[in-house]
């Protein structure tokens, strides 16, 4: 069986026909509505997706949903079919959390792991099962996670402003917590480099209540010192004031941290990955955090020529992430092996929109995956590398796709 891209646009446009007669004929009865559509569709009425009415199913008891291909992975580009696999449906593995971010894949022990920032835990899915399980708690308000090379797993804590790696024997290492002695904001995301370096982004997200502790009275996210930062915090905690920029670093394997993104270069960095090569860095710019003084970062995505010391040249805007005229403000971000983009969607309001866009590694737009919910953040996994997870708001959702992710984790 094949599908042409022109037969996919035209299921698209079936399902909004069907969505705008749906609203037209409310004001009839459910049974006269339901008779009139059947009457009047143009043509077979297709799998519903998440623009329709009623919404889609995500569950596991759910309508089926995938006809050839899952209605919500969308090509925009006919390149897009060949890294879309067929008959494979988006799935929600698992909801219950309050905002999901940094989903990272345990190769060694098949397990994905994530973080419930506000709930202050990590979760891990184990793929045997499907079984969900409290991995970590408290977890430090802990956001981005992945894996290095050694199979160790790093992690970005915004309550205690650090990035921390878990060592195989269970002892736990502080990677980083400071800059020229003054603390860090709250990291957020980390990935690791094949020379031994990590490399993590610090934005000010972690100074609020919802997500960590906001700052001390008289710090920029608590100027008026209204609130009271050590109010359910261990001691100790909520005492810190922001005192640095919104800059992207680099750690040494011998430990030594360096300032790799500066704040005028990329305001705001948020989730940020490597080219296959690592010849080139990719860094997200988010929108204003607490306590910022400017205007912060317009929710875009630039990209860097990475040199052989490690510097970071030739500037470049990857994409603005406006599609349709719809803002898609980008988060989370990961590379398959063919150096394509794969970013995680933040549209808000803009139903049809949340979820992850996929981009050519020149900035070209290729594909949408839609979702029901906000995508935070989004990883490769599974054995084979193939299965693309998605941590979403208070869900955790995958589908399998027809490449493999570039990096560990």
């Amino acid at each position: 069986m094949i599908e042409t891209t022109n037969s996919r646009a035209m299921s698209s446009t079936l399902s909004r026909r069907g969505f705008m007669h749906a609203l037209g004929i409310c004001a009839g009865t459910a049974a006269m509505g339901a008779a009139a559509a059947r009457a009047q569709a143009p043509g077979p009425v297709g799998p519903p997706s998440t623009v329709t009415m009623p919404p889609r199913d995500f569950g596991p008891n759910g309508a089926p949903t995938t006809y050839f291909w899952d209605p919500d992975v969308i090509a925009v580009d006919p390149s897009f079919n060949s890294l879309a696999q067929p008959n494979a449906p988006i799935q929600r593995l698992w909801t219950g959390a309050l905002w999901s971010e940094g989903p990272a894949w345990n190769a060694e022990g098949r397990y994905l792991v994530w973080s419930d920032i506000p709930n202050n835990r990590q979760l891990r899915w184990l793929e045997d099962d499907g079984r969900v399980s409290v991995f970590r708690l408290p977890s430090n308000n802990s956001n981005g996670n992945t894996f290095d090379f050694q199979g160790r797993q790093l992690s970005c804590e915004h309550l205690t402003r650090r990035v921390v790696r878990y060592e195989l024997d269970g002892s736990v290492t502080v990677i980083a917590d400071s800059y020229n002695g003054k603390r860090l904001n709250s990291p957020n995301d980390v990935v690791p480099h094949p020379d031994g370096s990590y490399w993590f982004t610090d934005p000010p997200y972690g100074g609020q209540l919802y997500e960590g502790a906001p700052d001390d009275a008289g710090g920029p996210s608590n100027p008026a010192g209204r609130l009271k930062s050590r109010l359910g915090q261990a001691a100790g905690i909520g005492v810190a004031k922001r005192e640095l920029p919104t800059n992207c670093y680099r750690v040494d394997p011998s430990g030594r941290m360096d300032l790799v993104v500066t704040e005028e270069q990329v305001p705001d960095p948020n989730g940020l990955c490597f080219s296959p090569d690592y010849k080139k860095l990719y860094v997200v710019s988010t929108g204003k955090g607490p306590g910022d003084a400017g205007p912060g970062g317009k929710g875009e995505v630039y990209v860097f020529d990475v040199g052989g010391d490690n510097a970071l040249s030739n500037r470049k805007l990857f994409s603005d992430f406006m599609i349709d005229g719809v803002k898609c403000g980008p988060d989370g971000i990961r590379t398959d092996v063919e150096g394509n983009v794969w970013c995680s969607s933040n549209a808000g309001r803009a139903v049809g929109y949340s979820g992850v866009t996929v981009w050519s590694p020149g900035g070209k737009l290729l594909g949408r995956i839609r979702l029901p919910e906000v995508c935070g953040n989004l990883c490769f996994g599974g054995p084979k590398r193939n299965r693309l997870f998605m941590a979403a708001s208070q869900s955790l959702y995958a589908v399998y796709v027809a490449t493999q992710g570039a990096a560990p984790g």
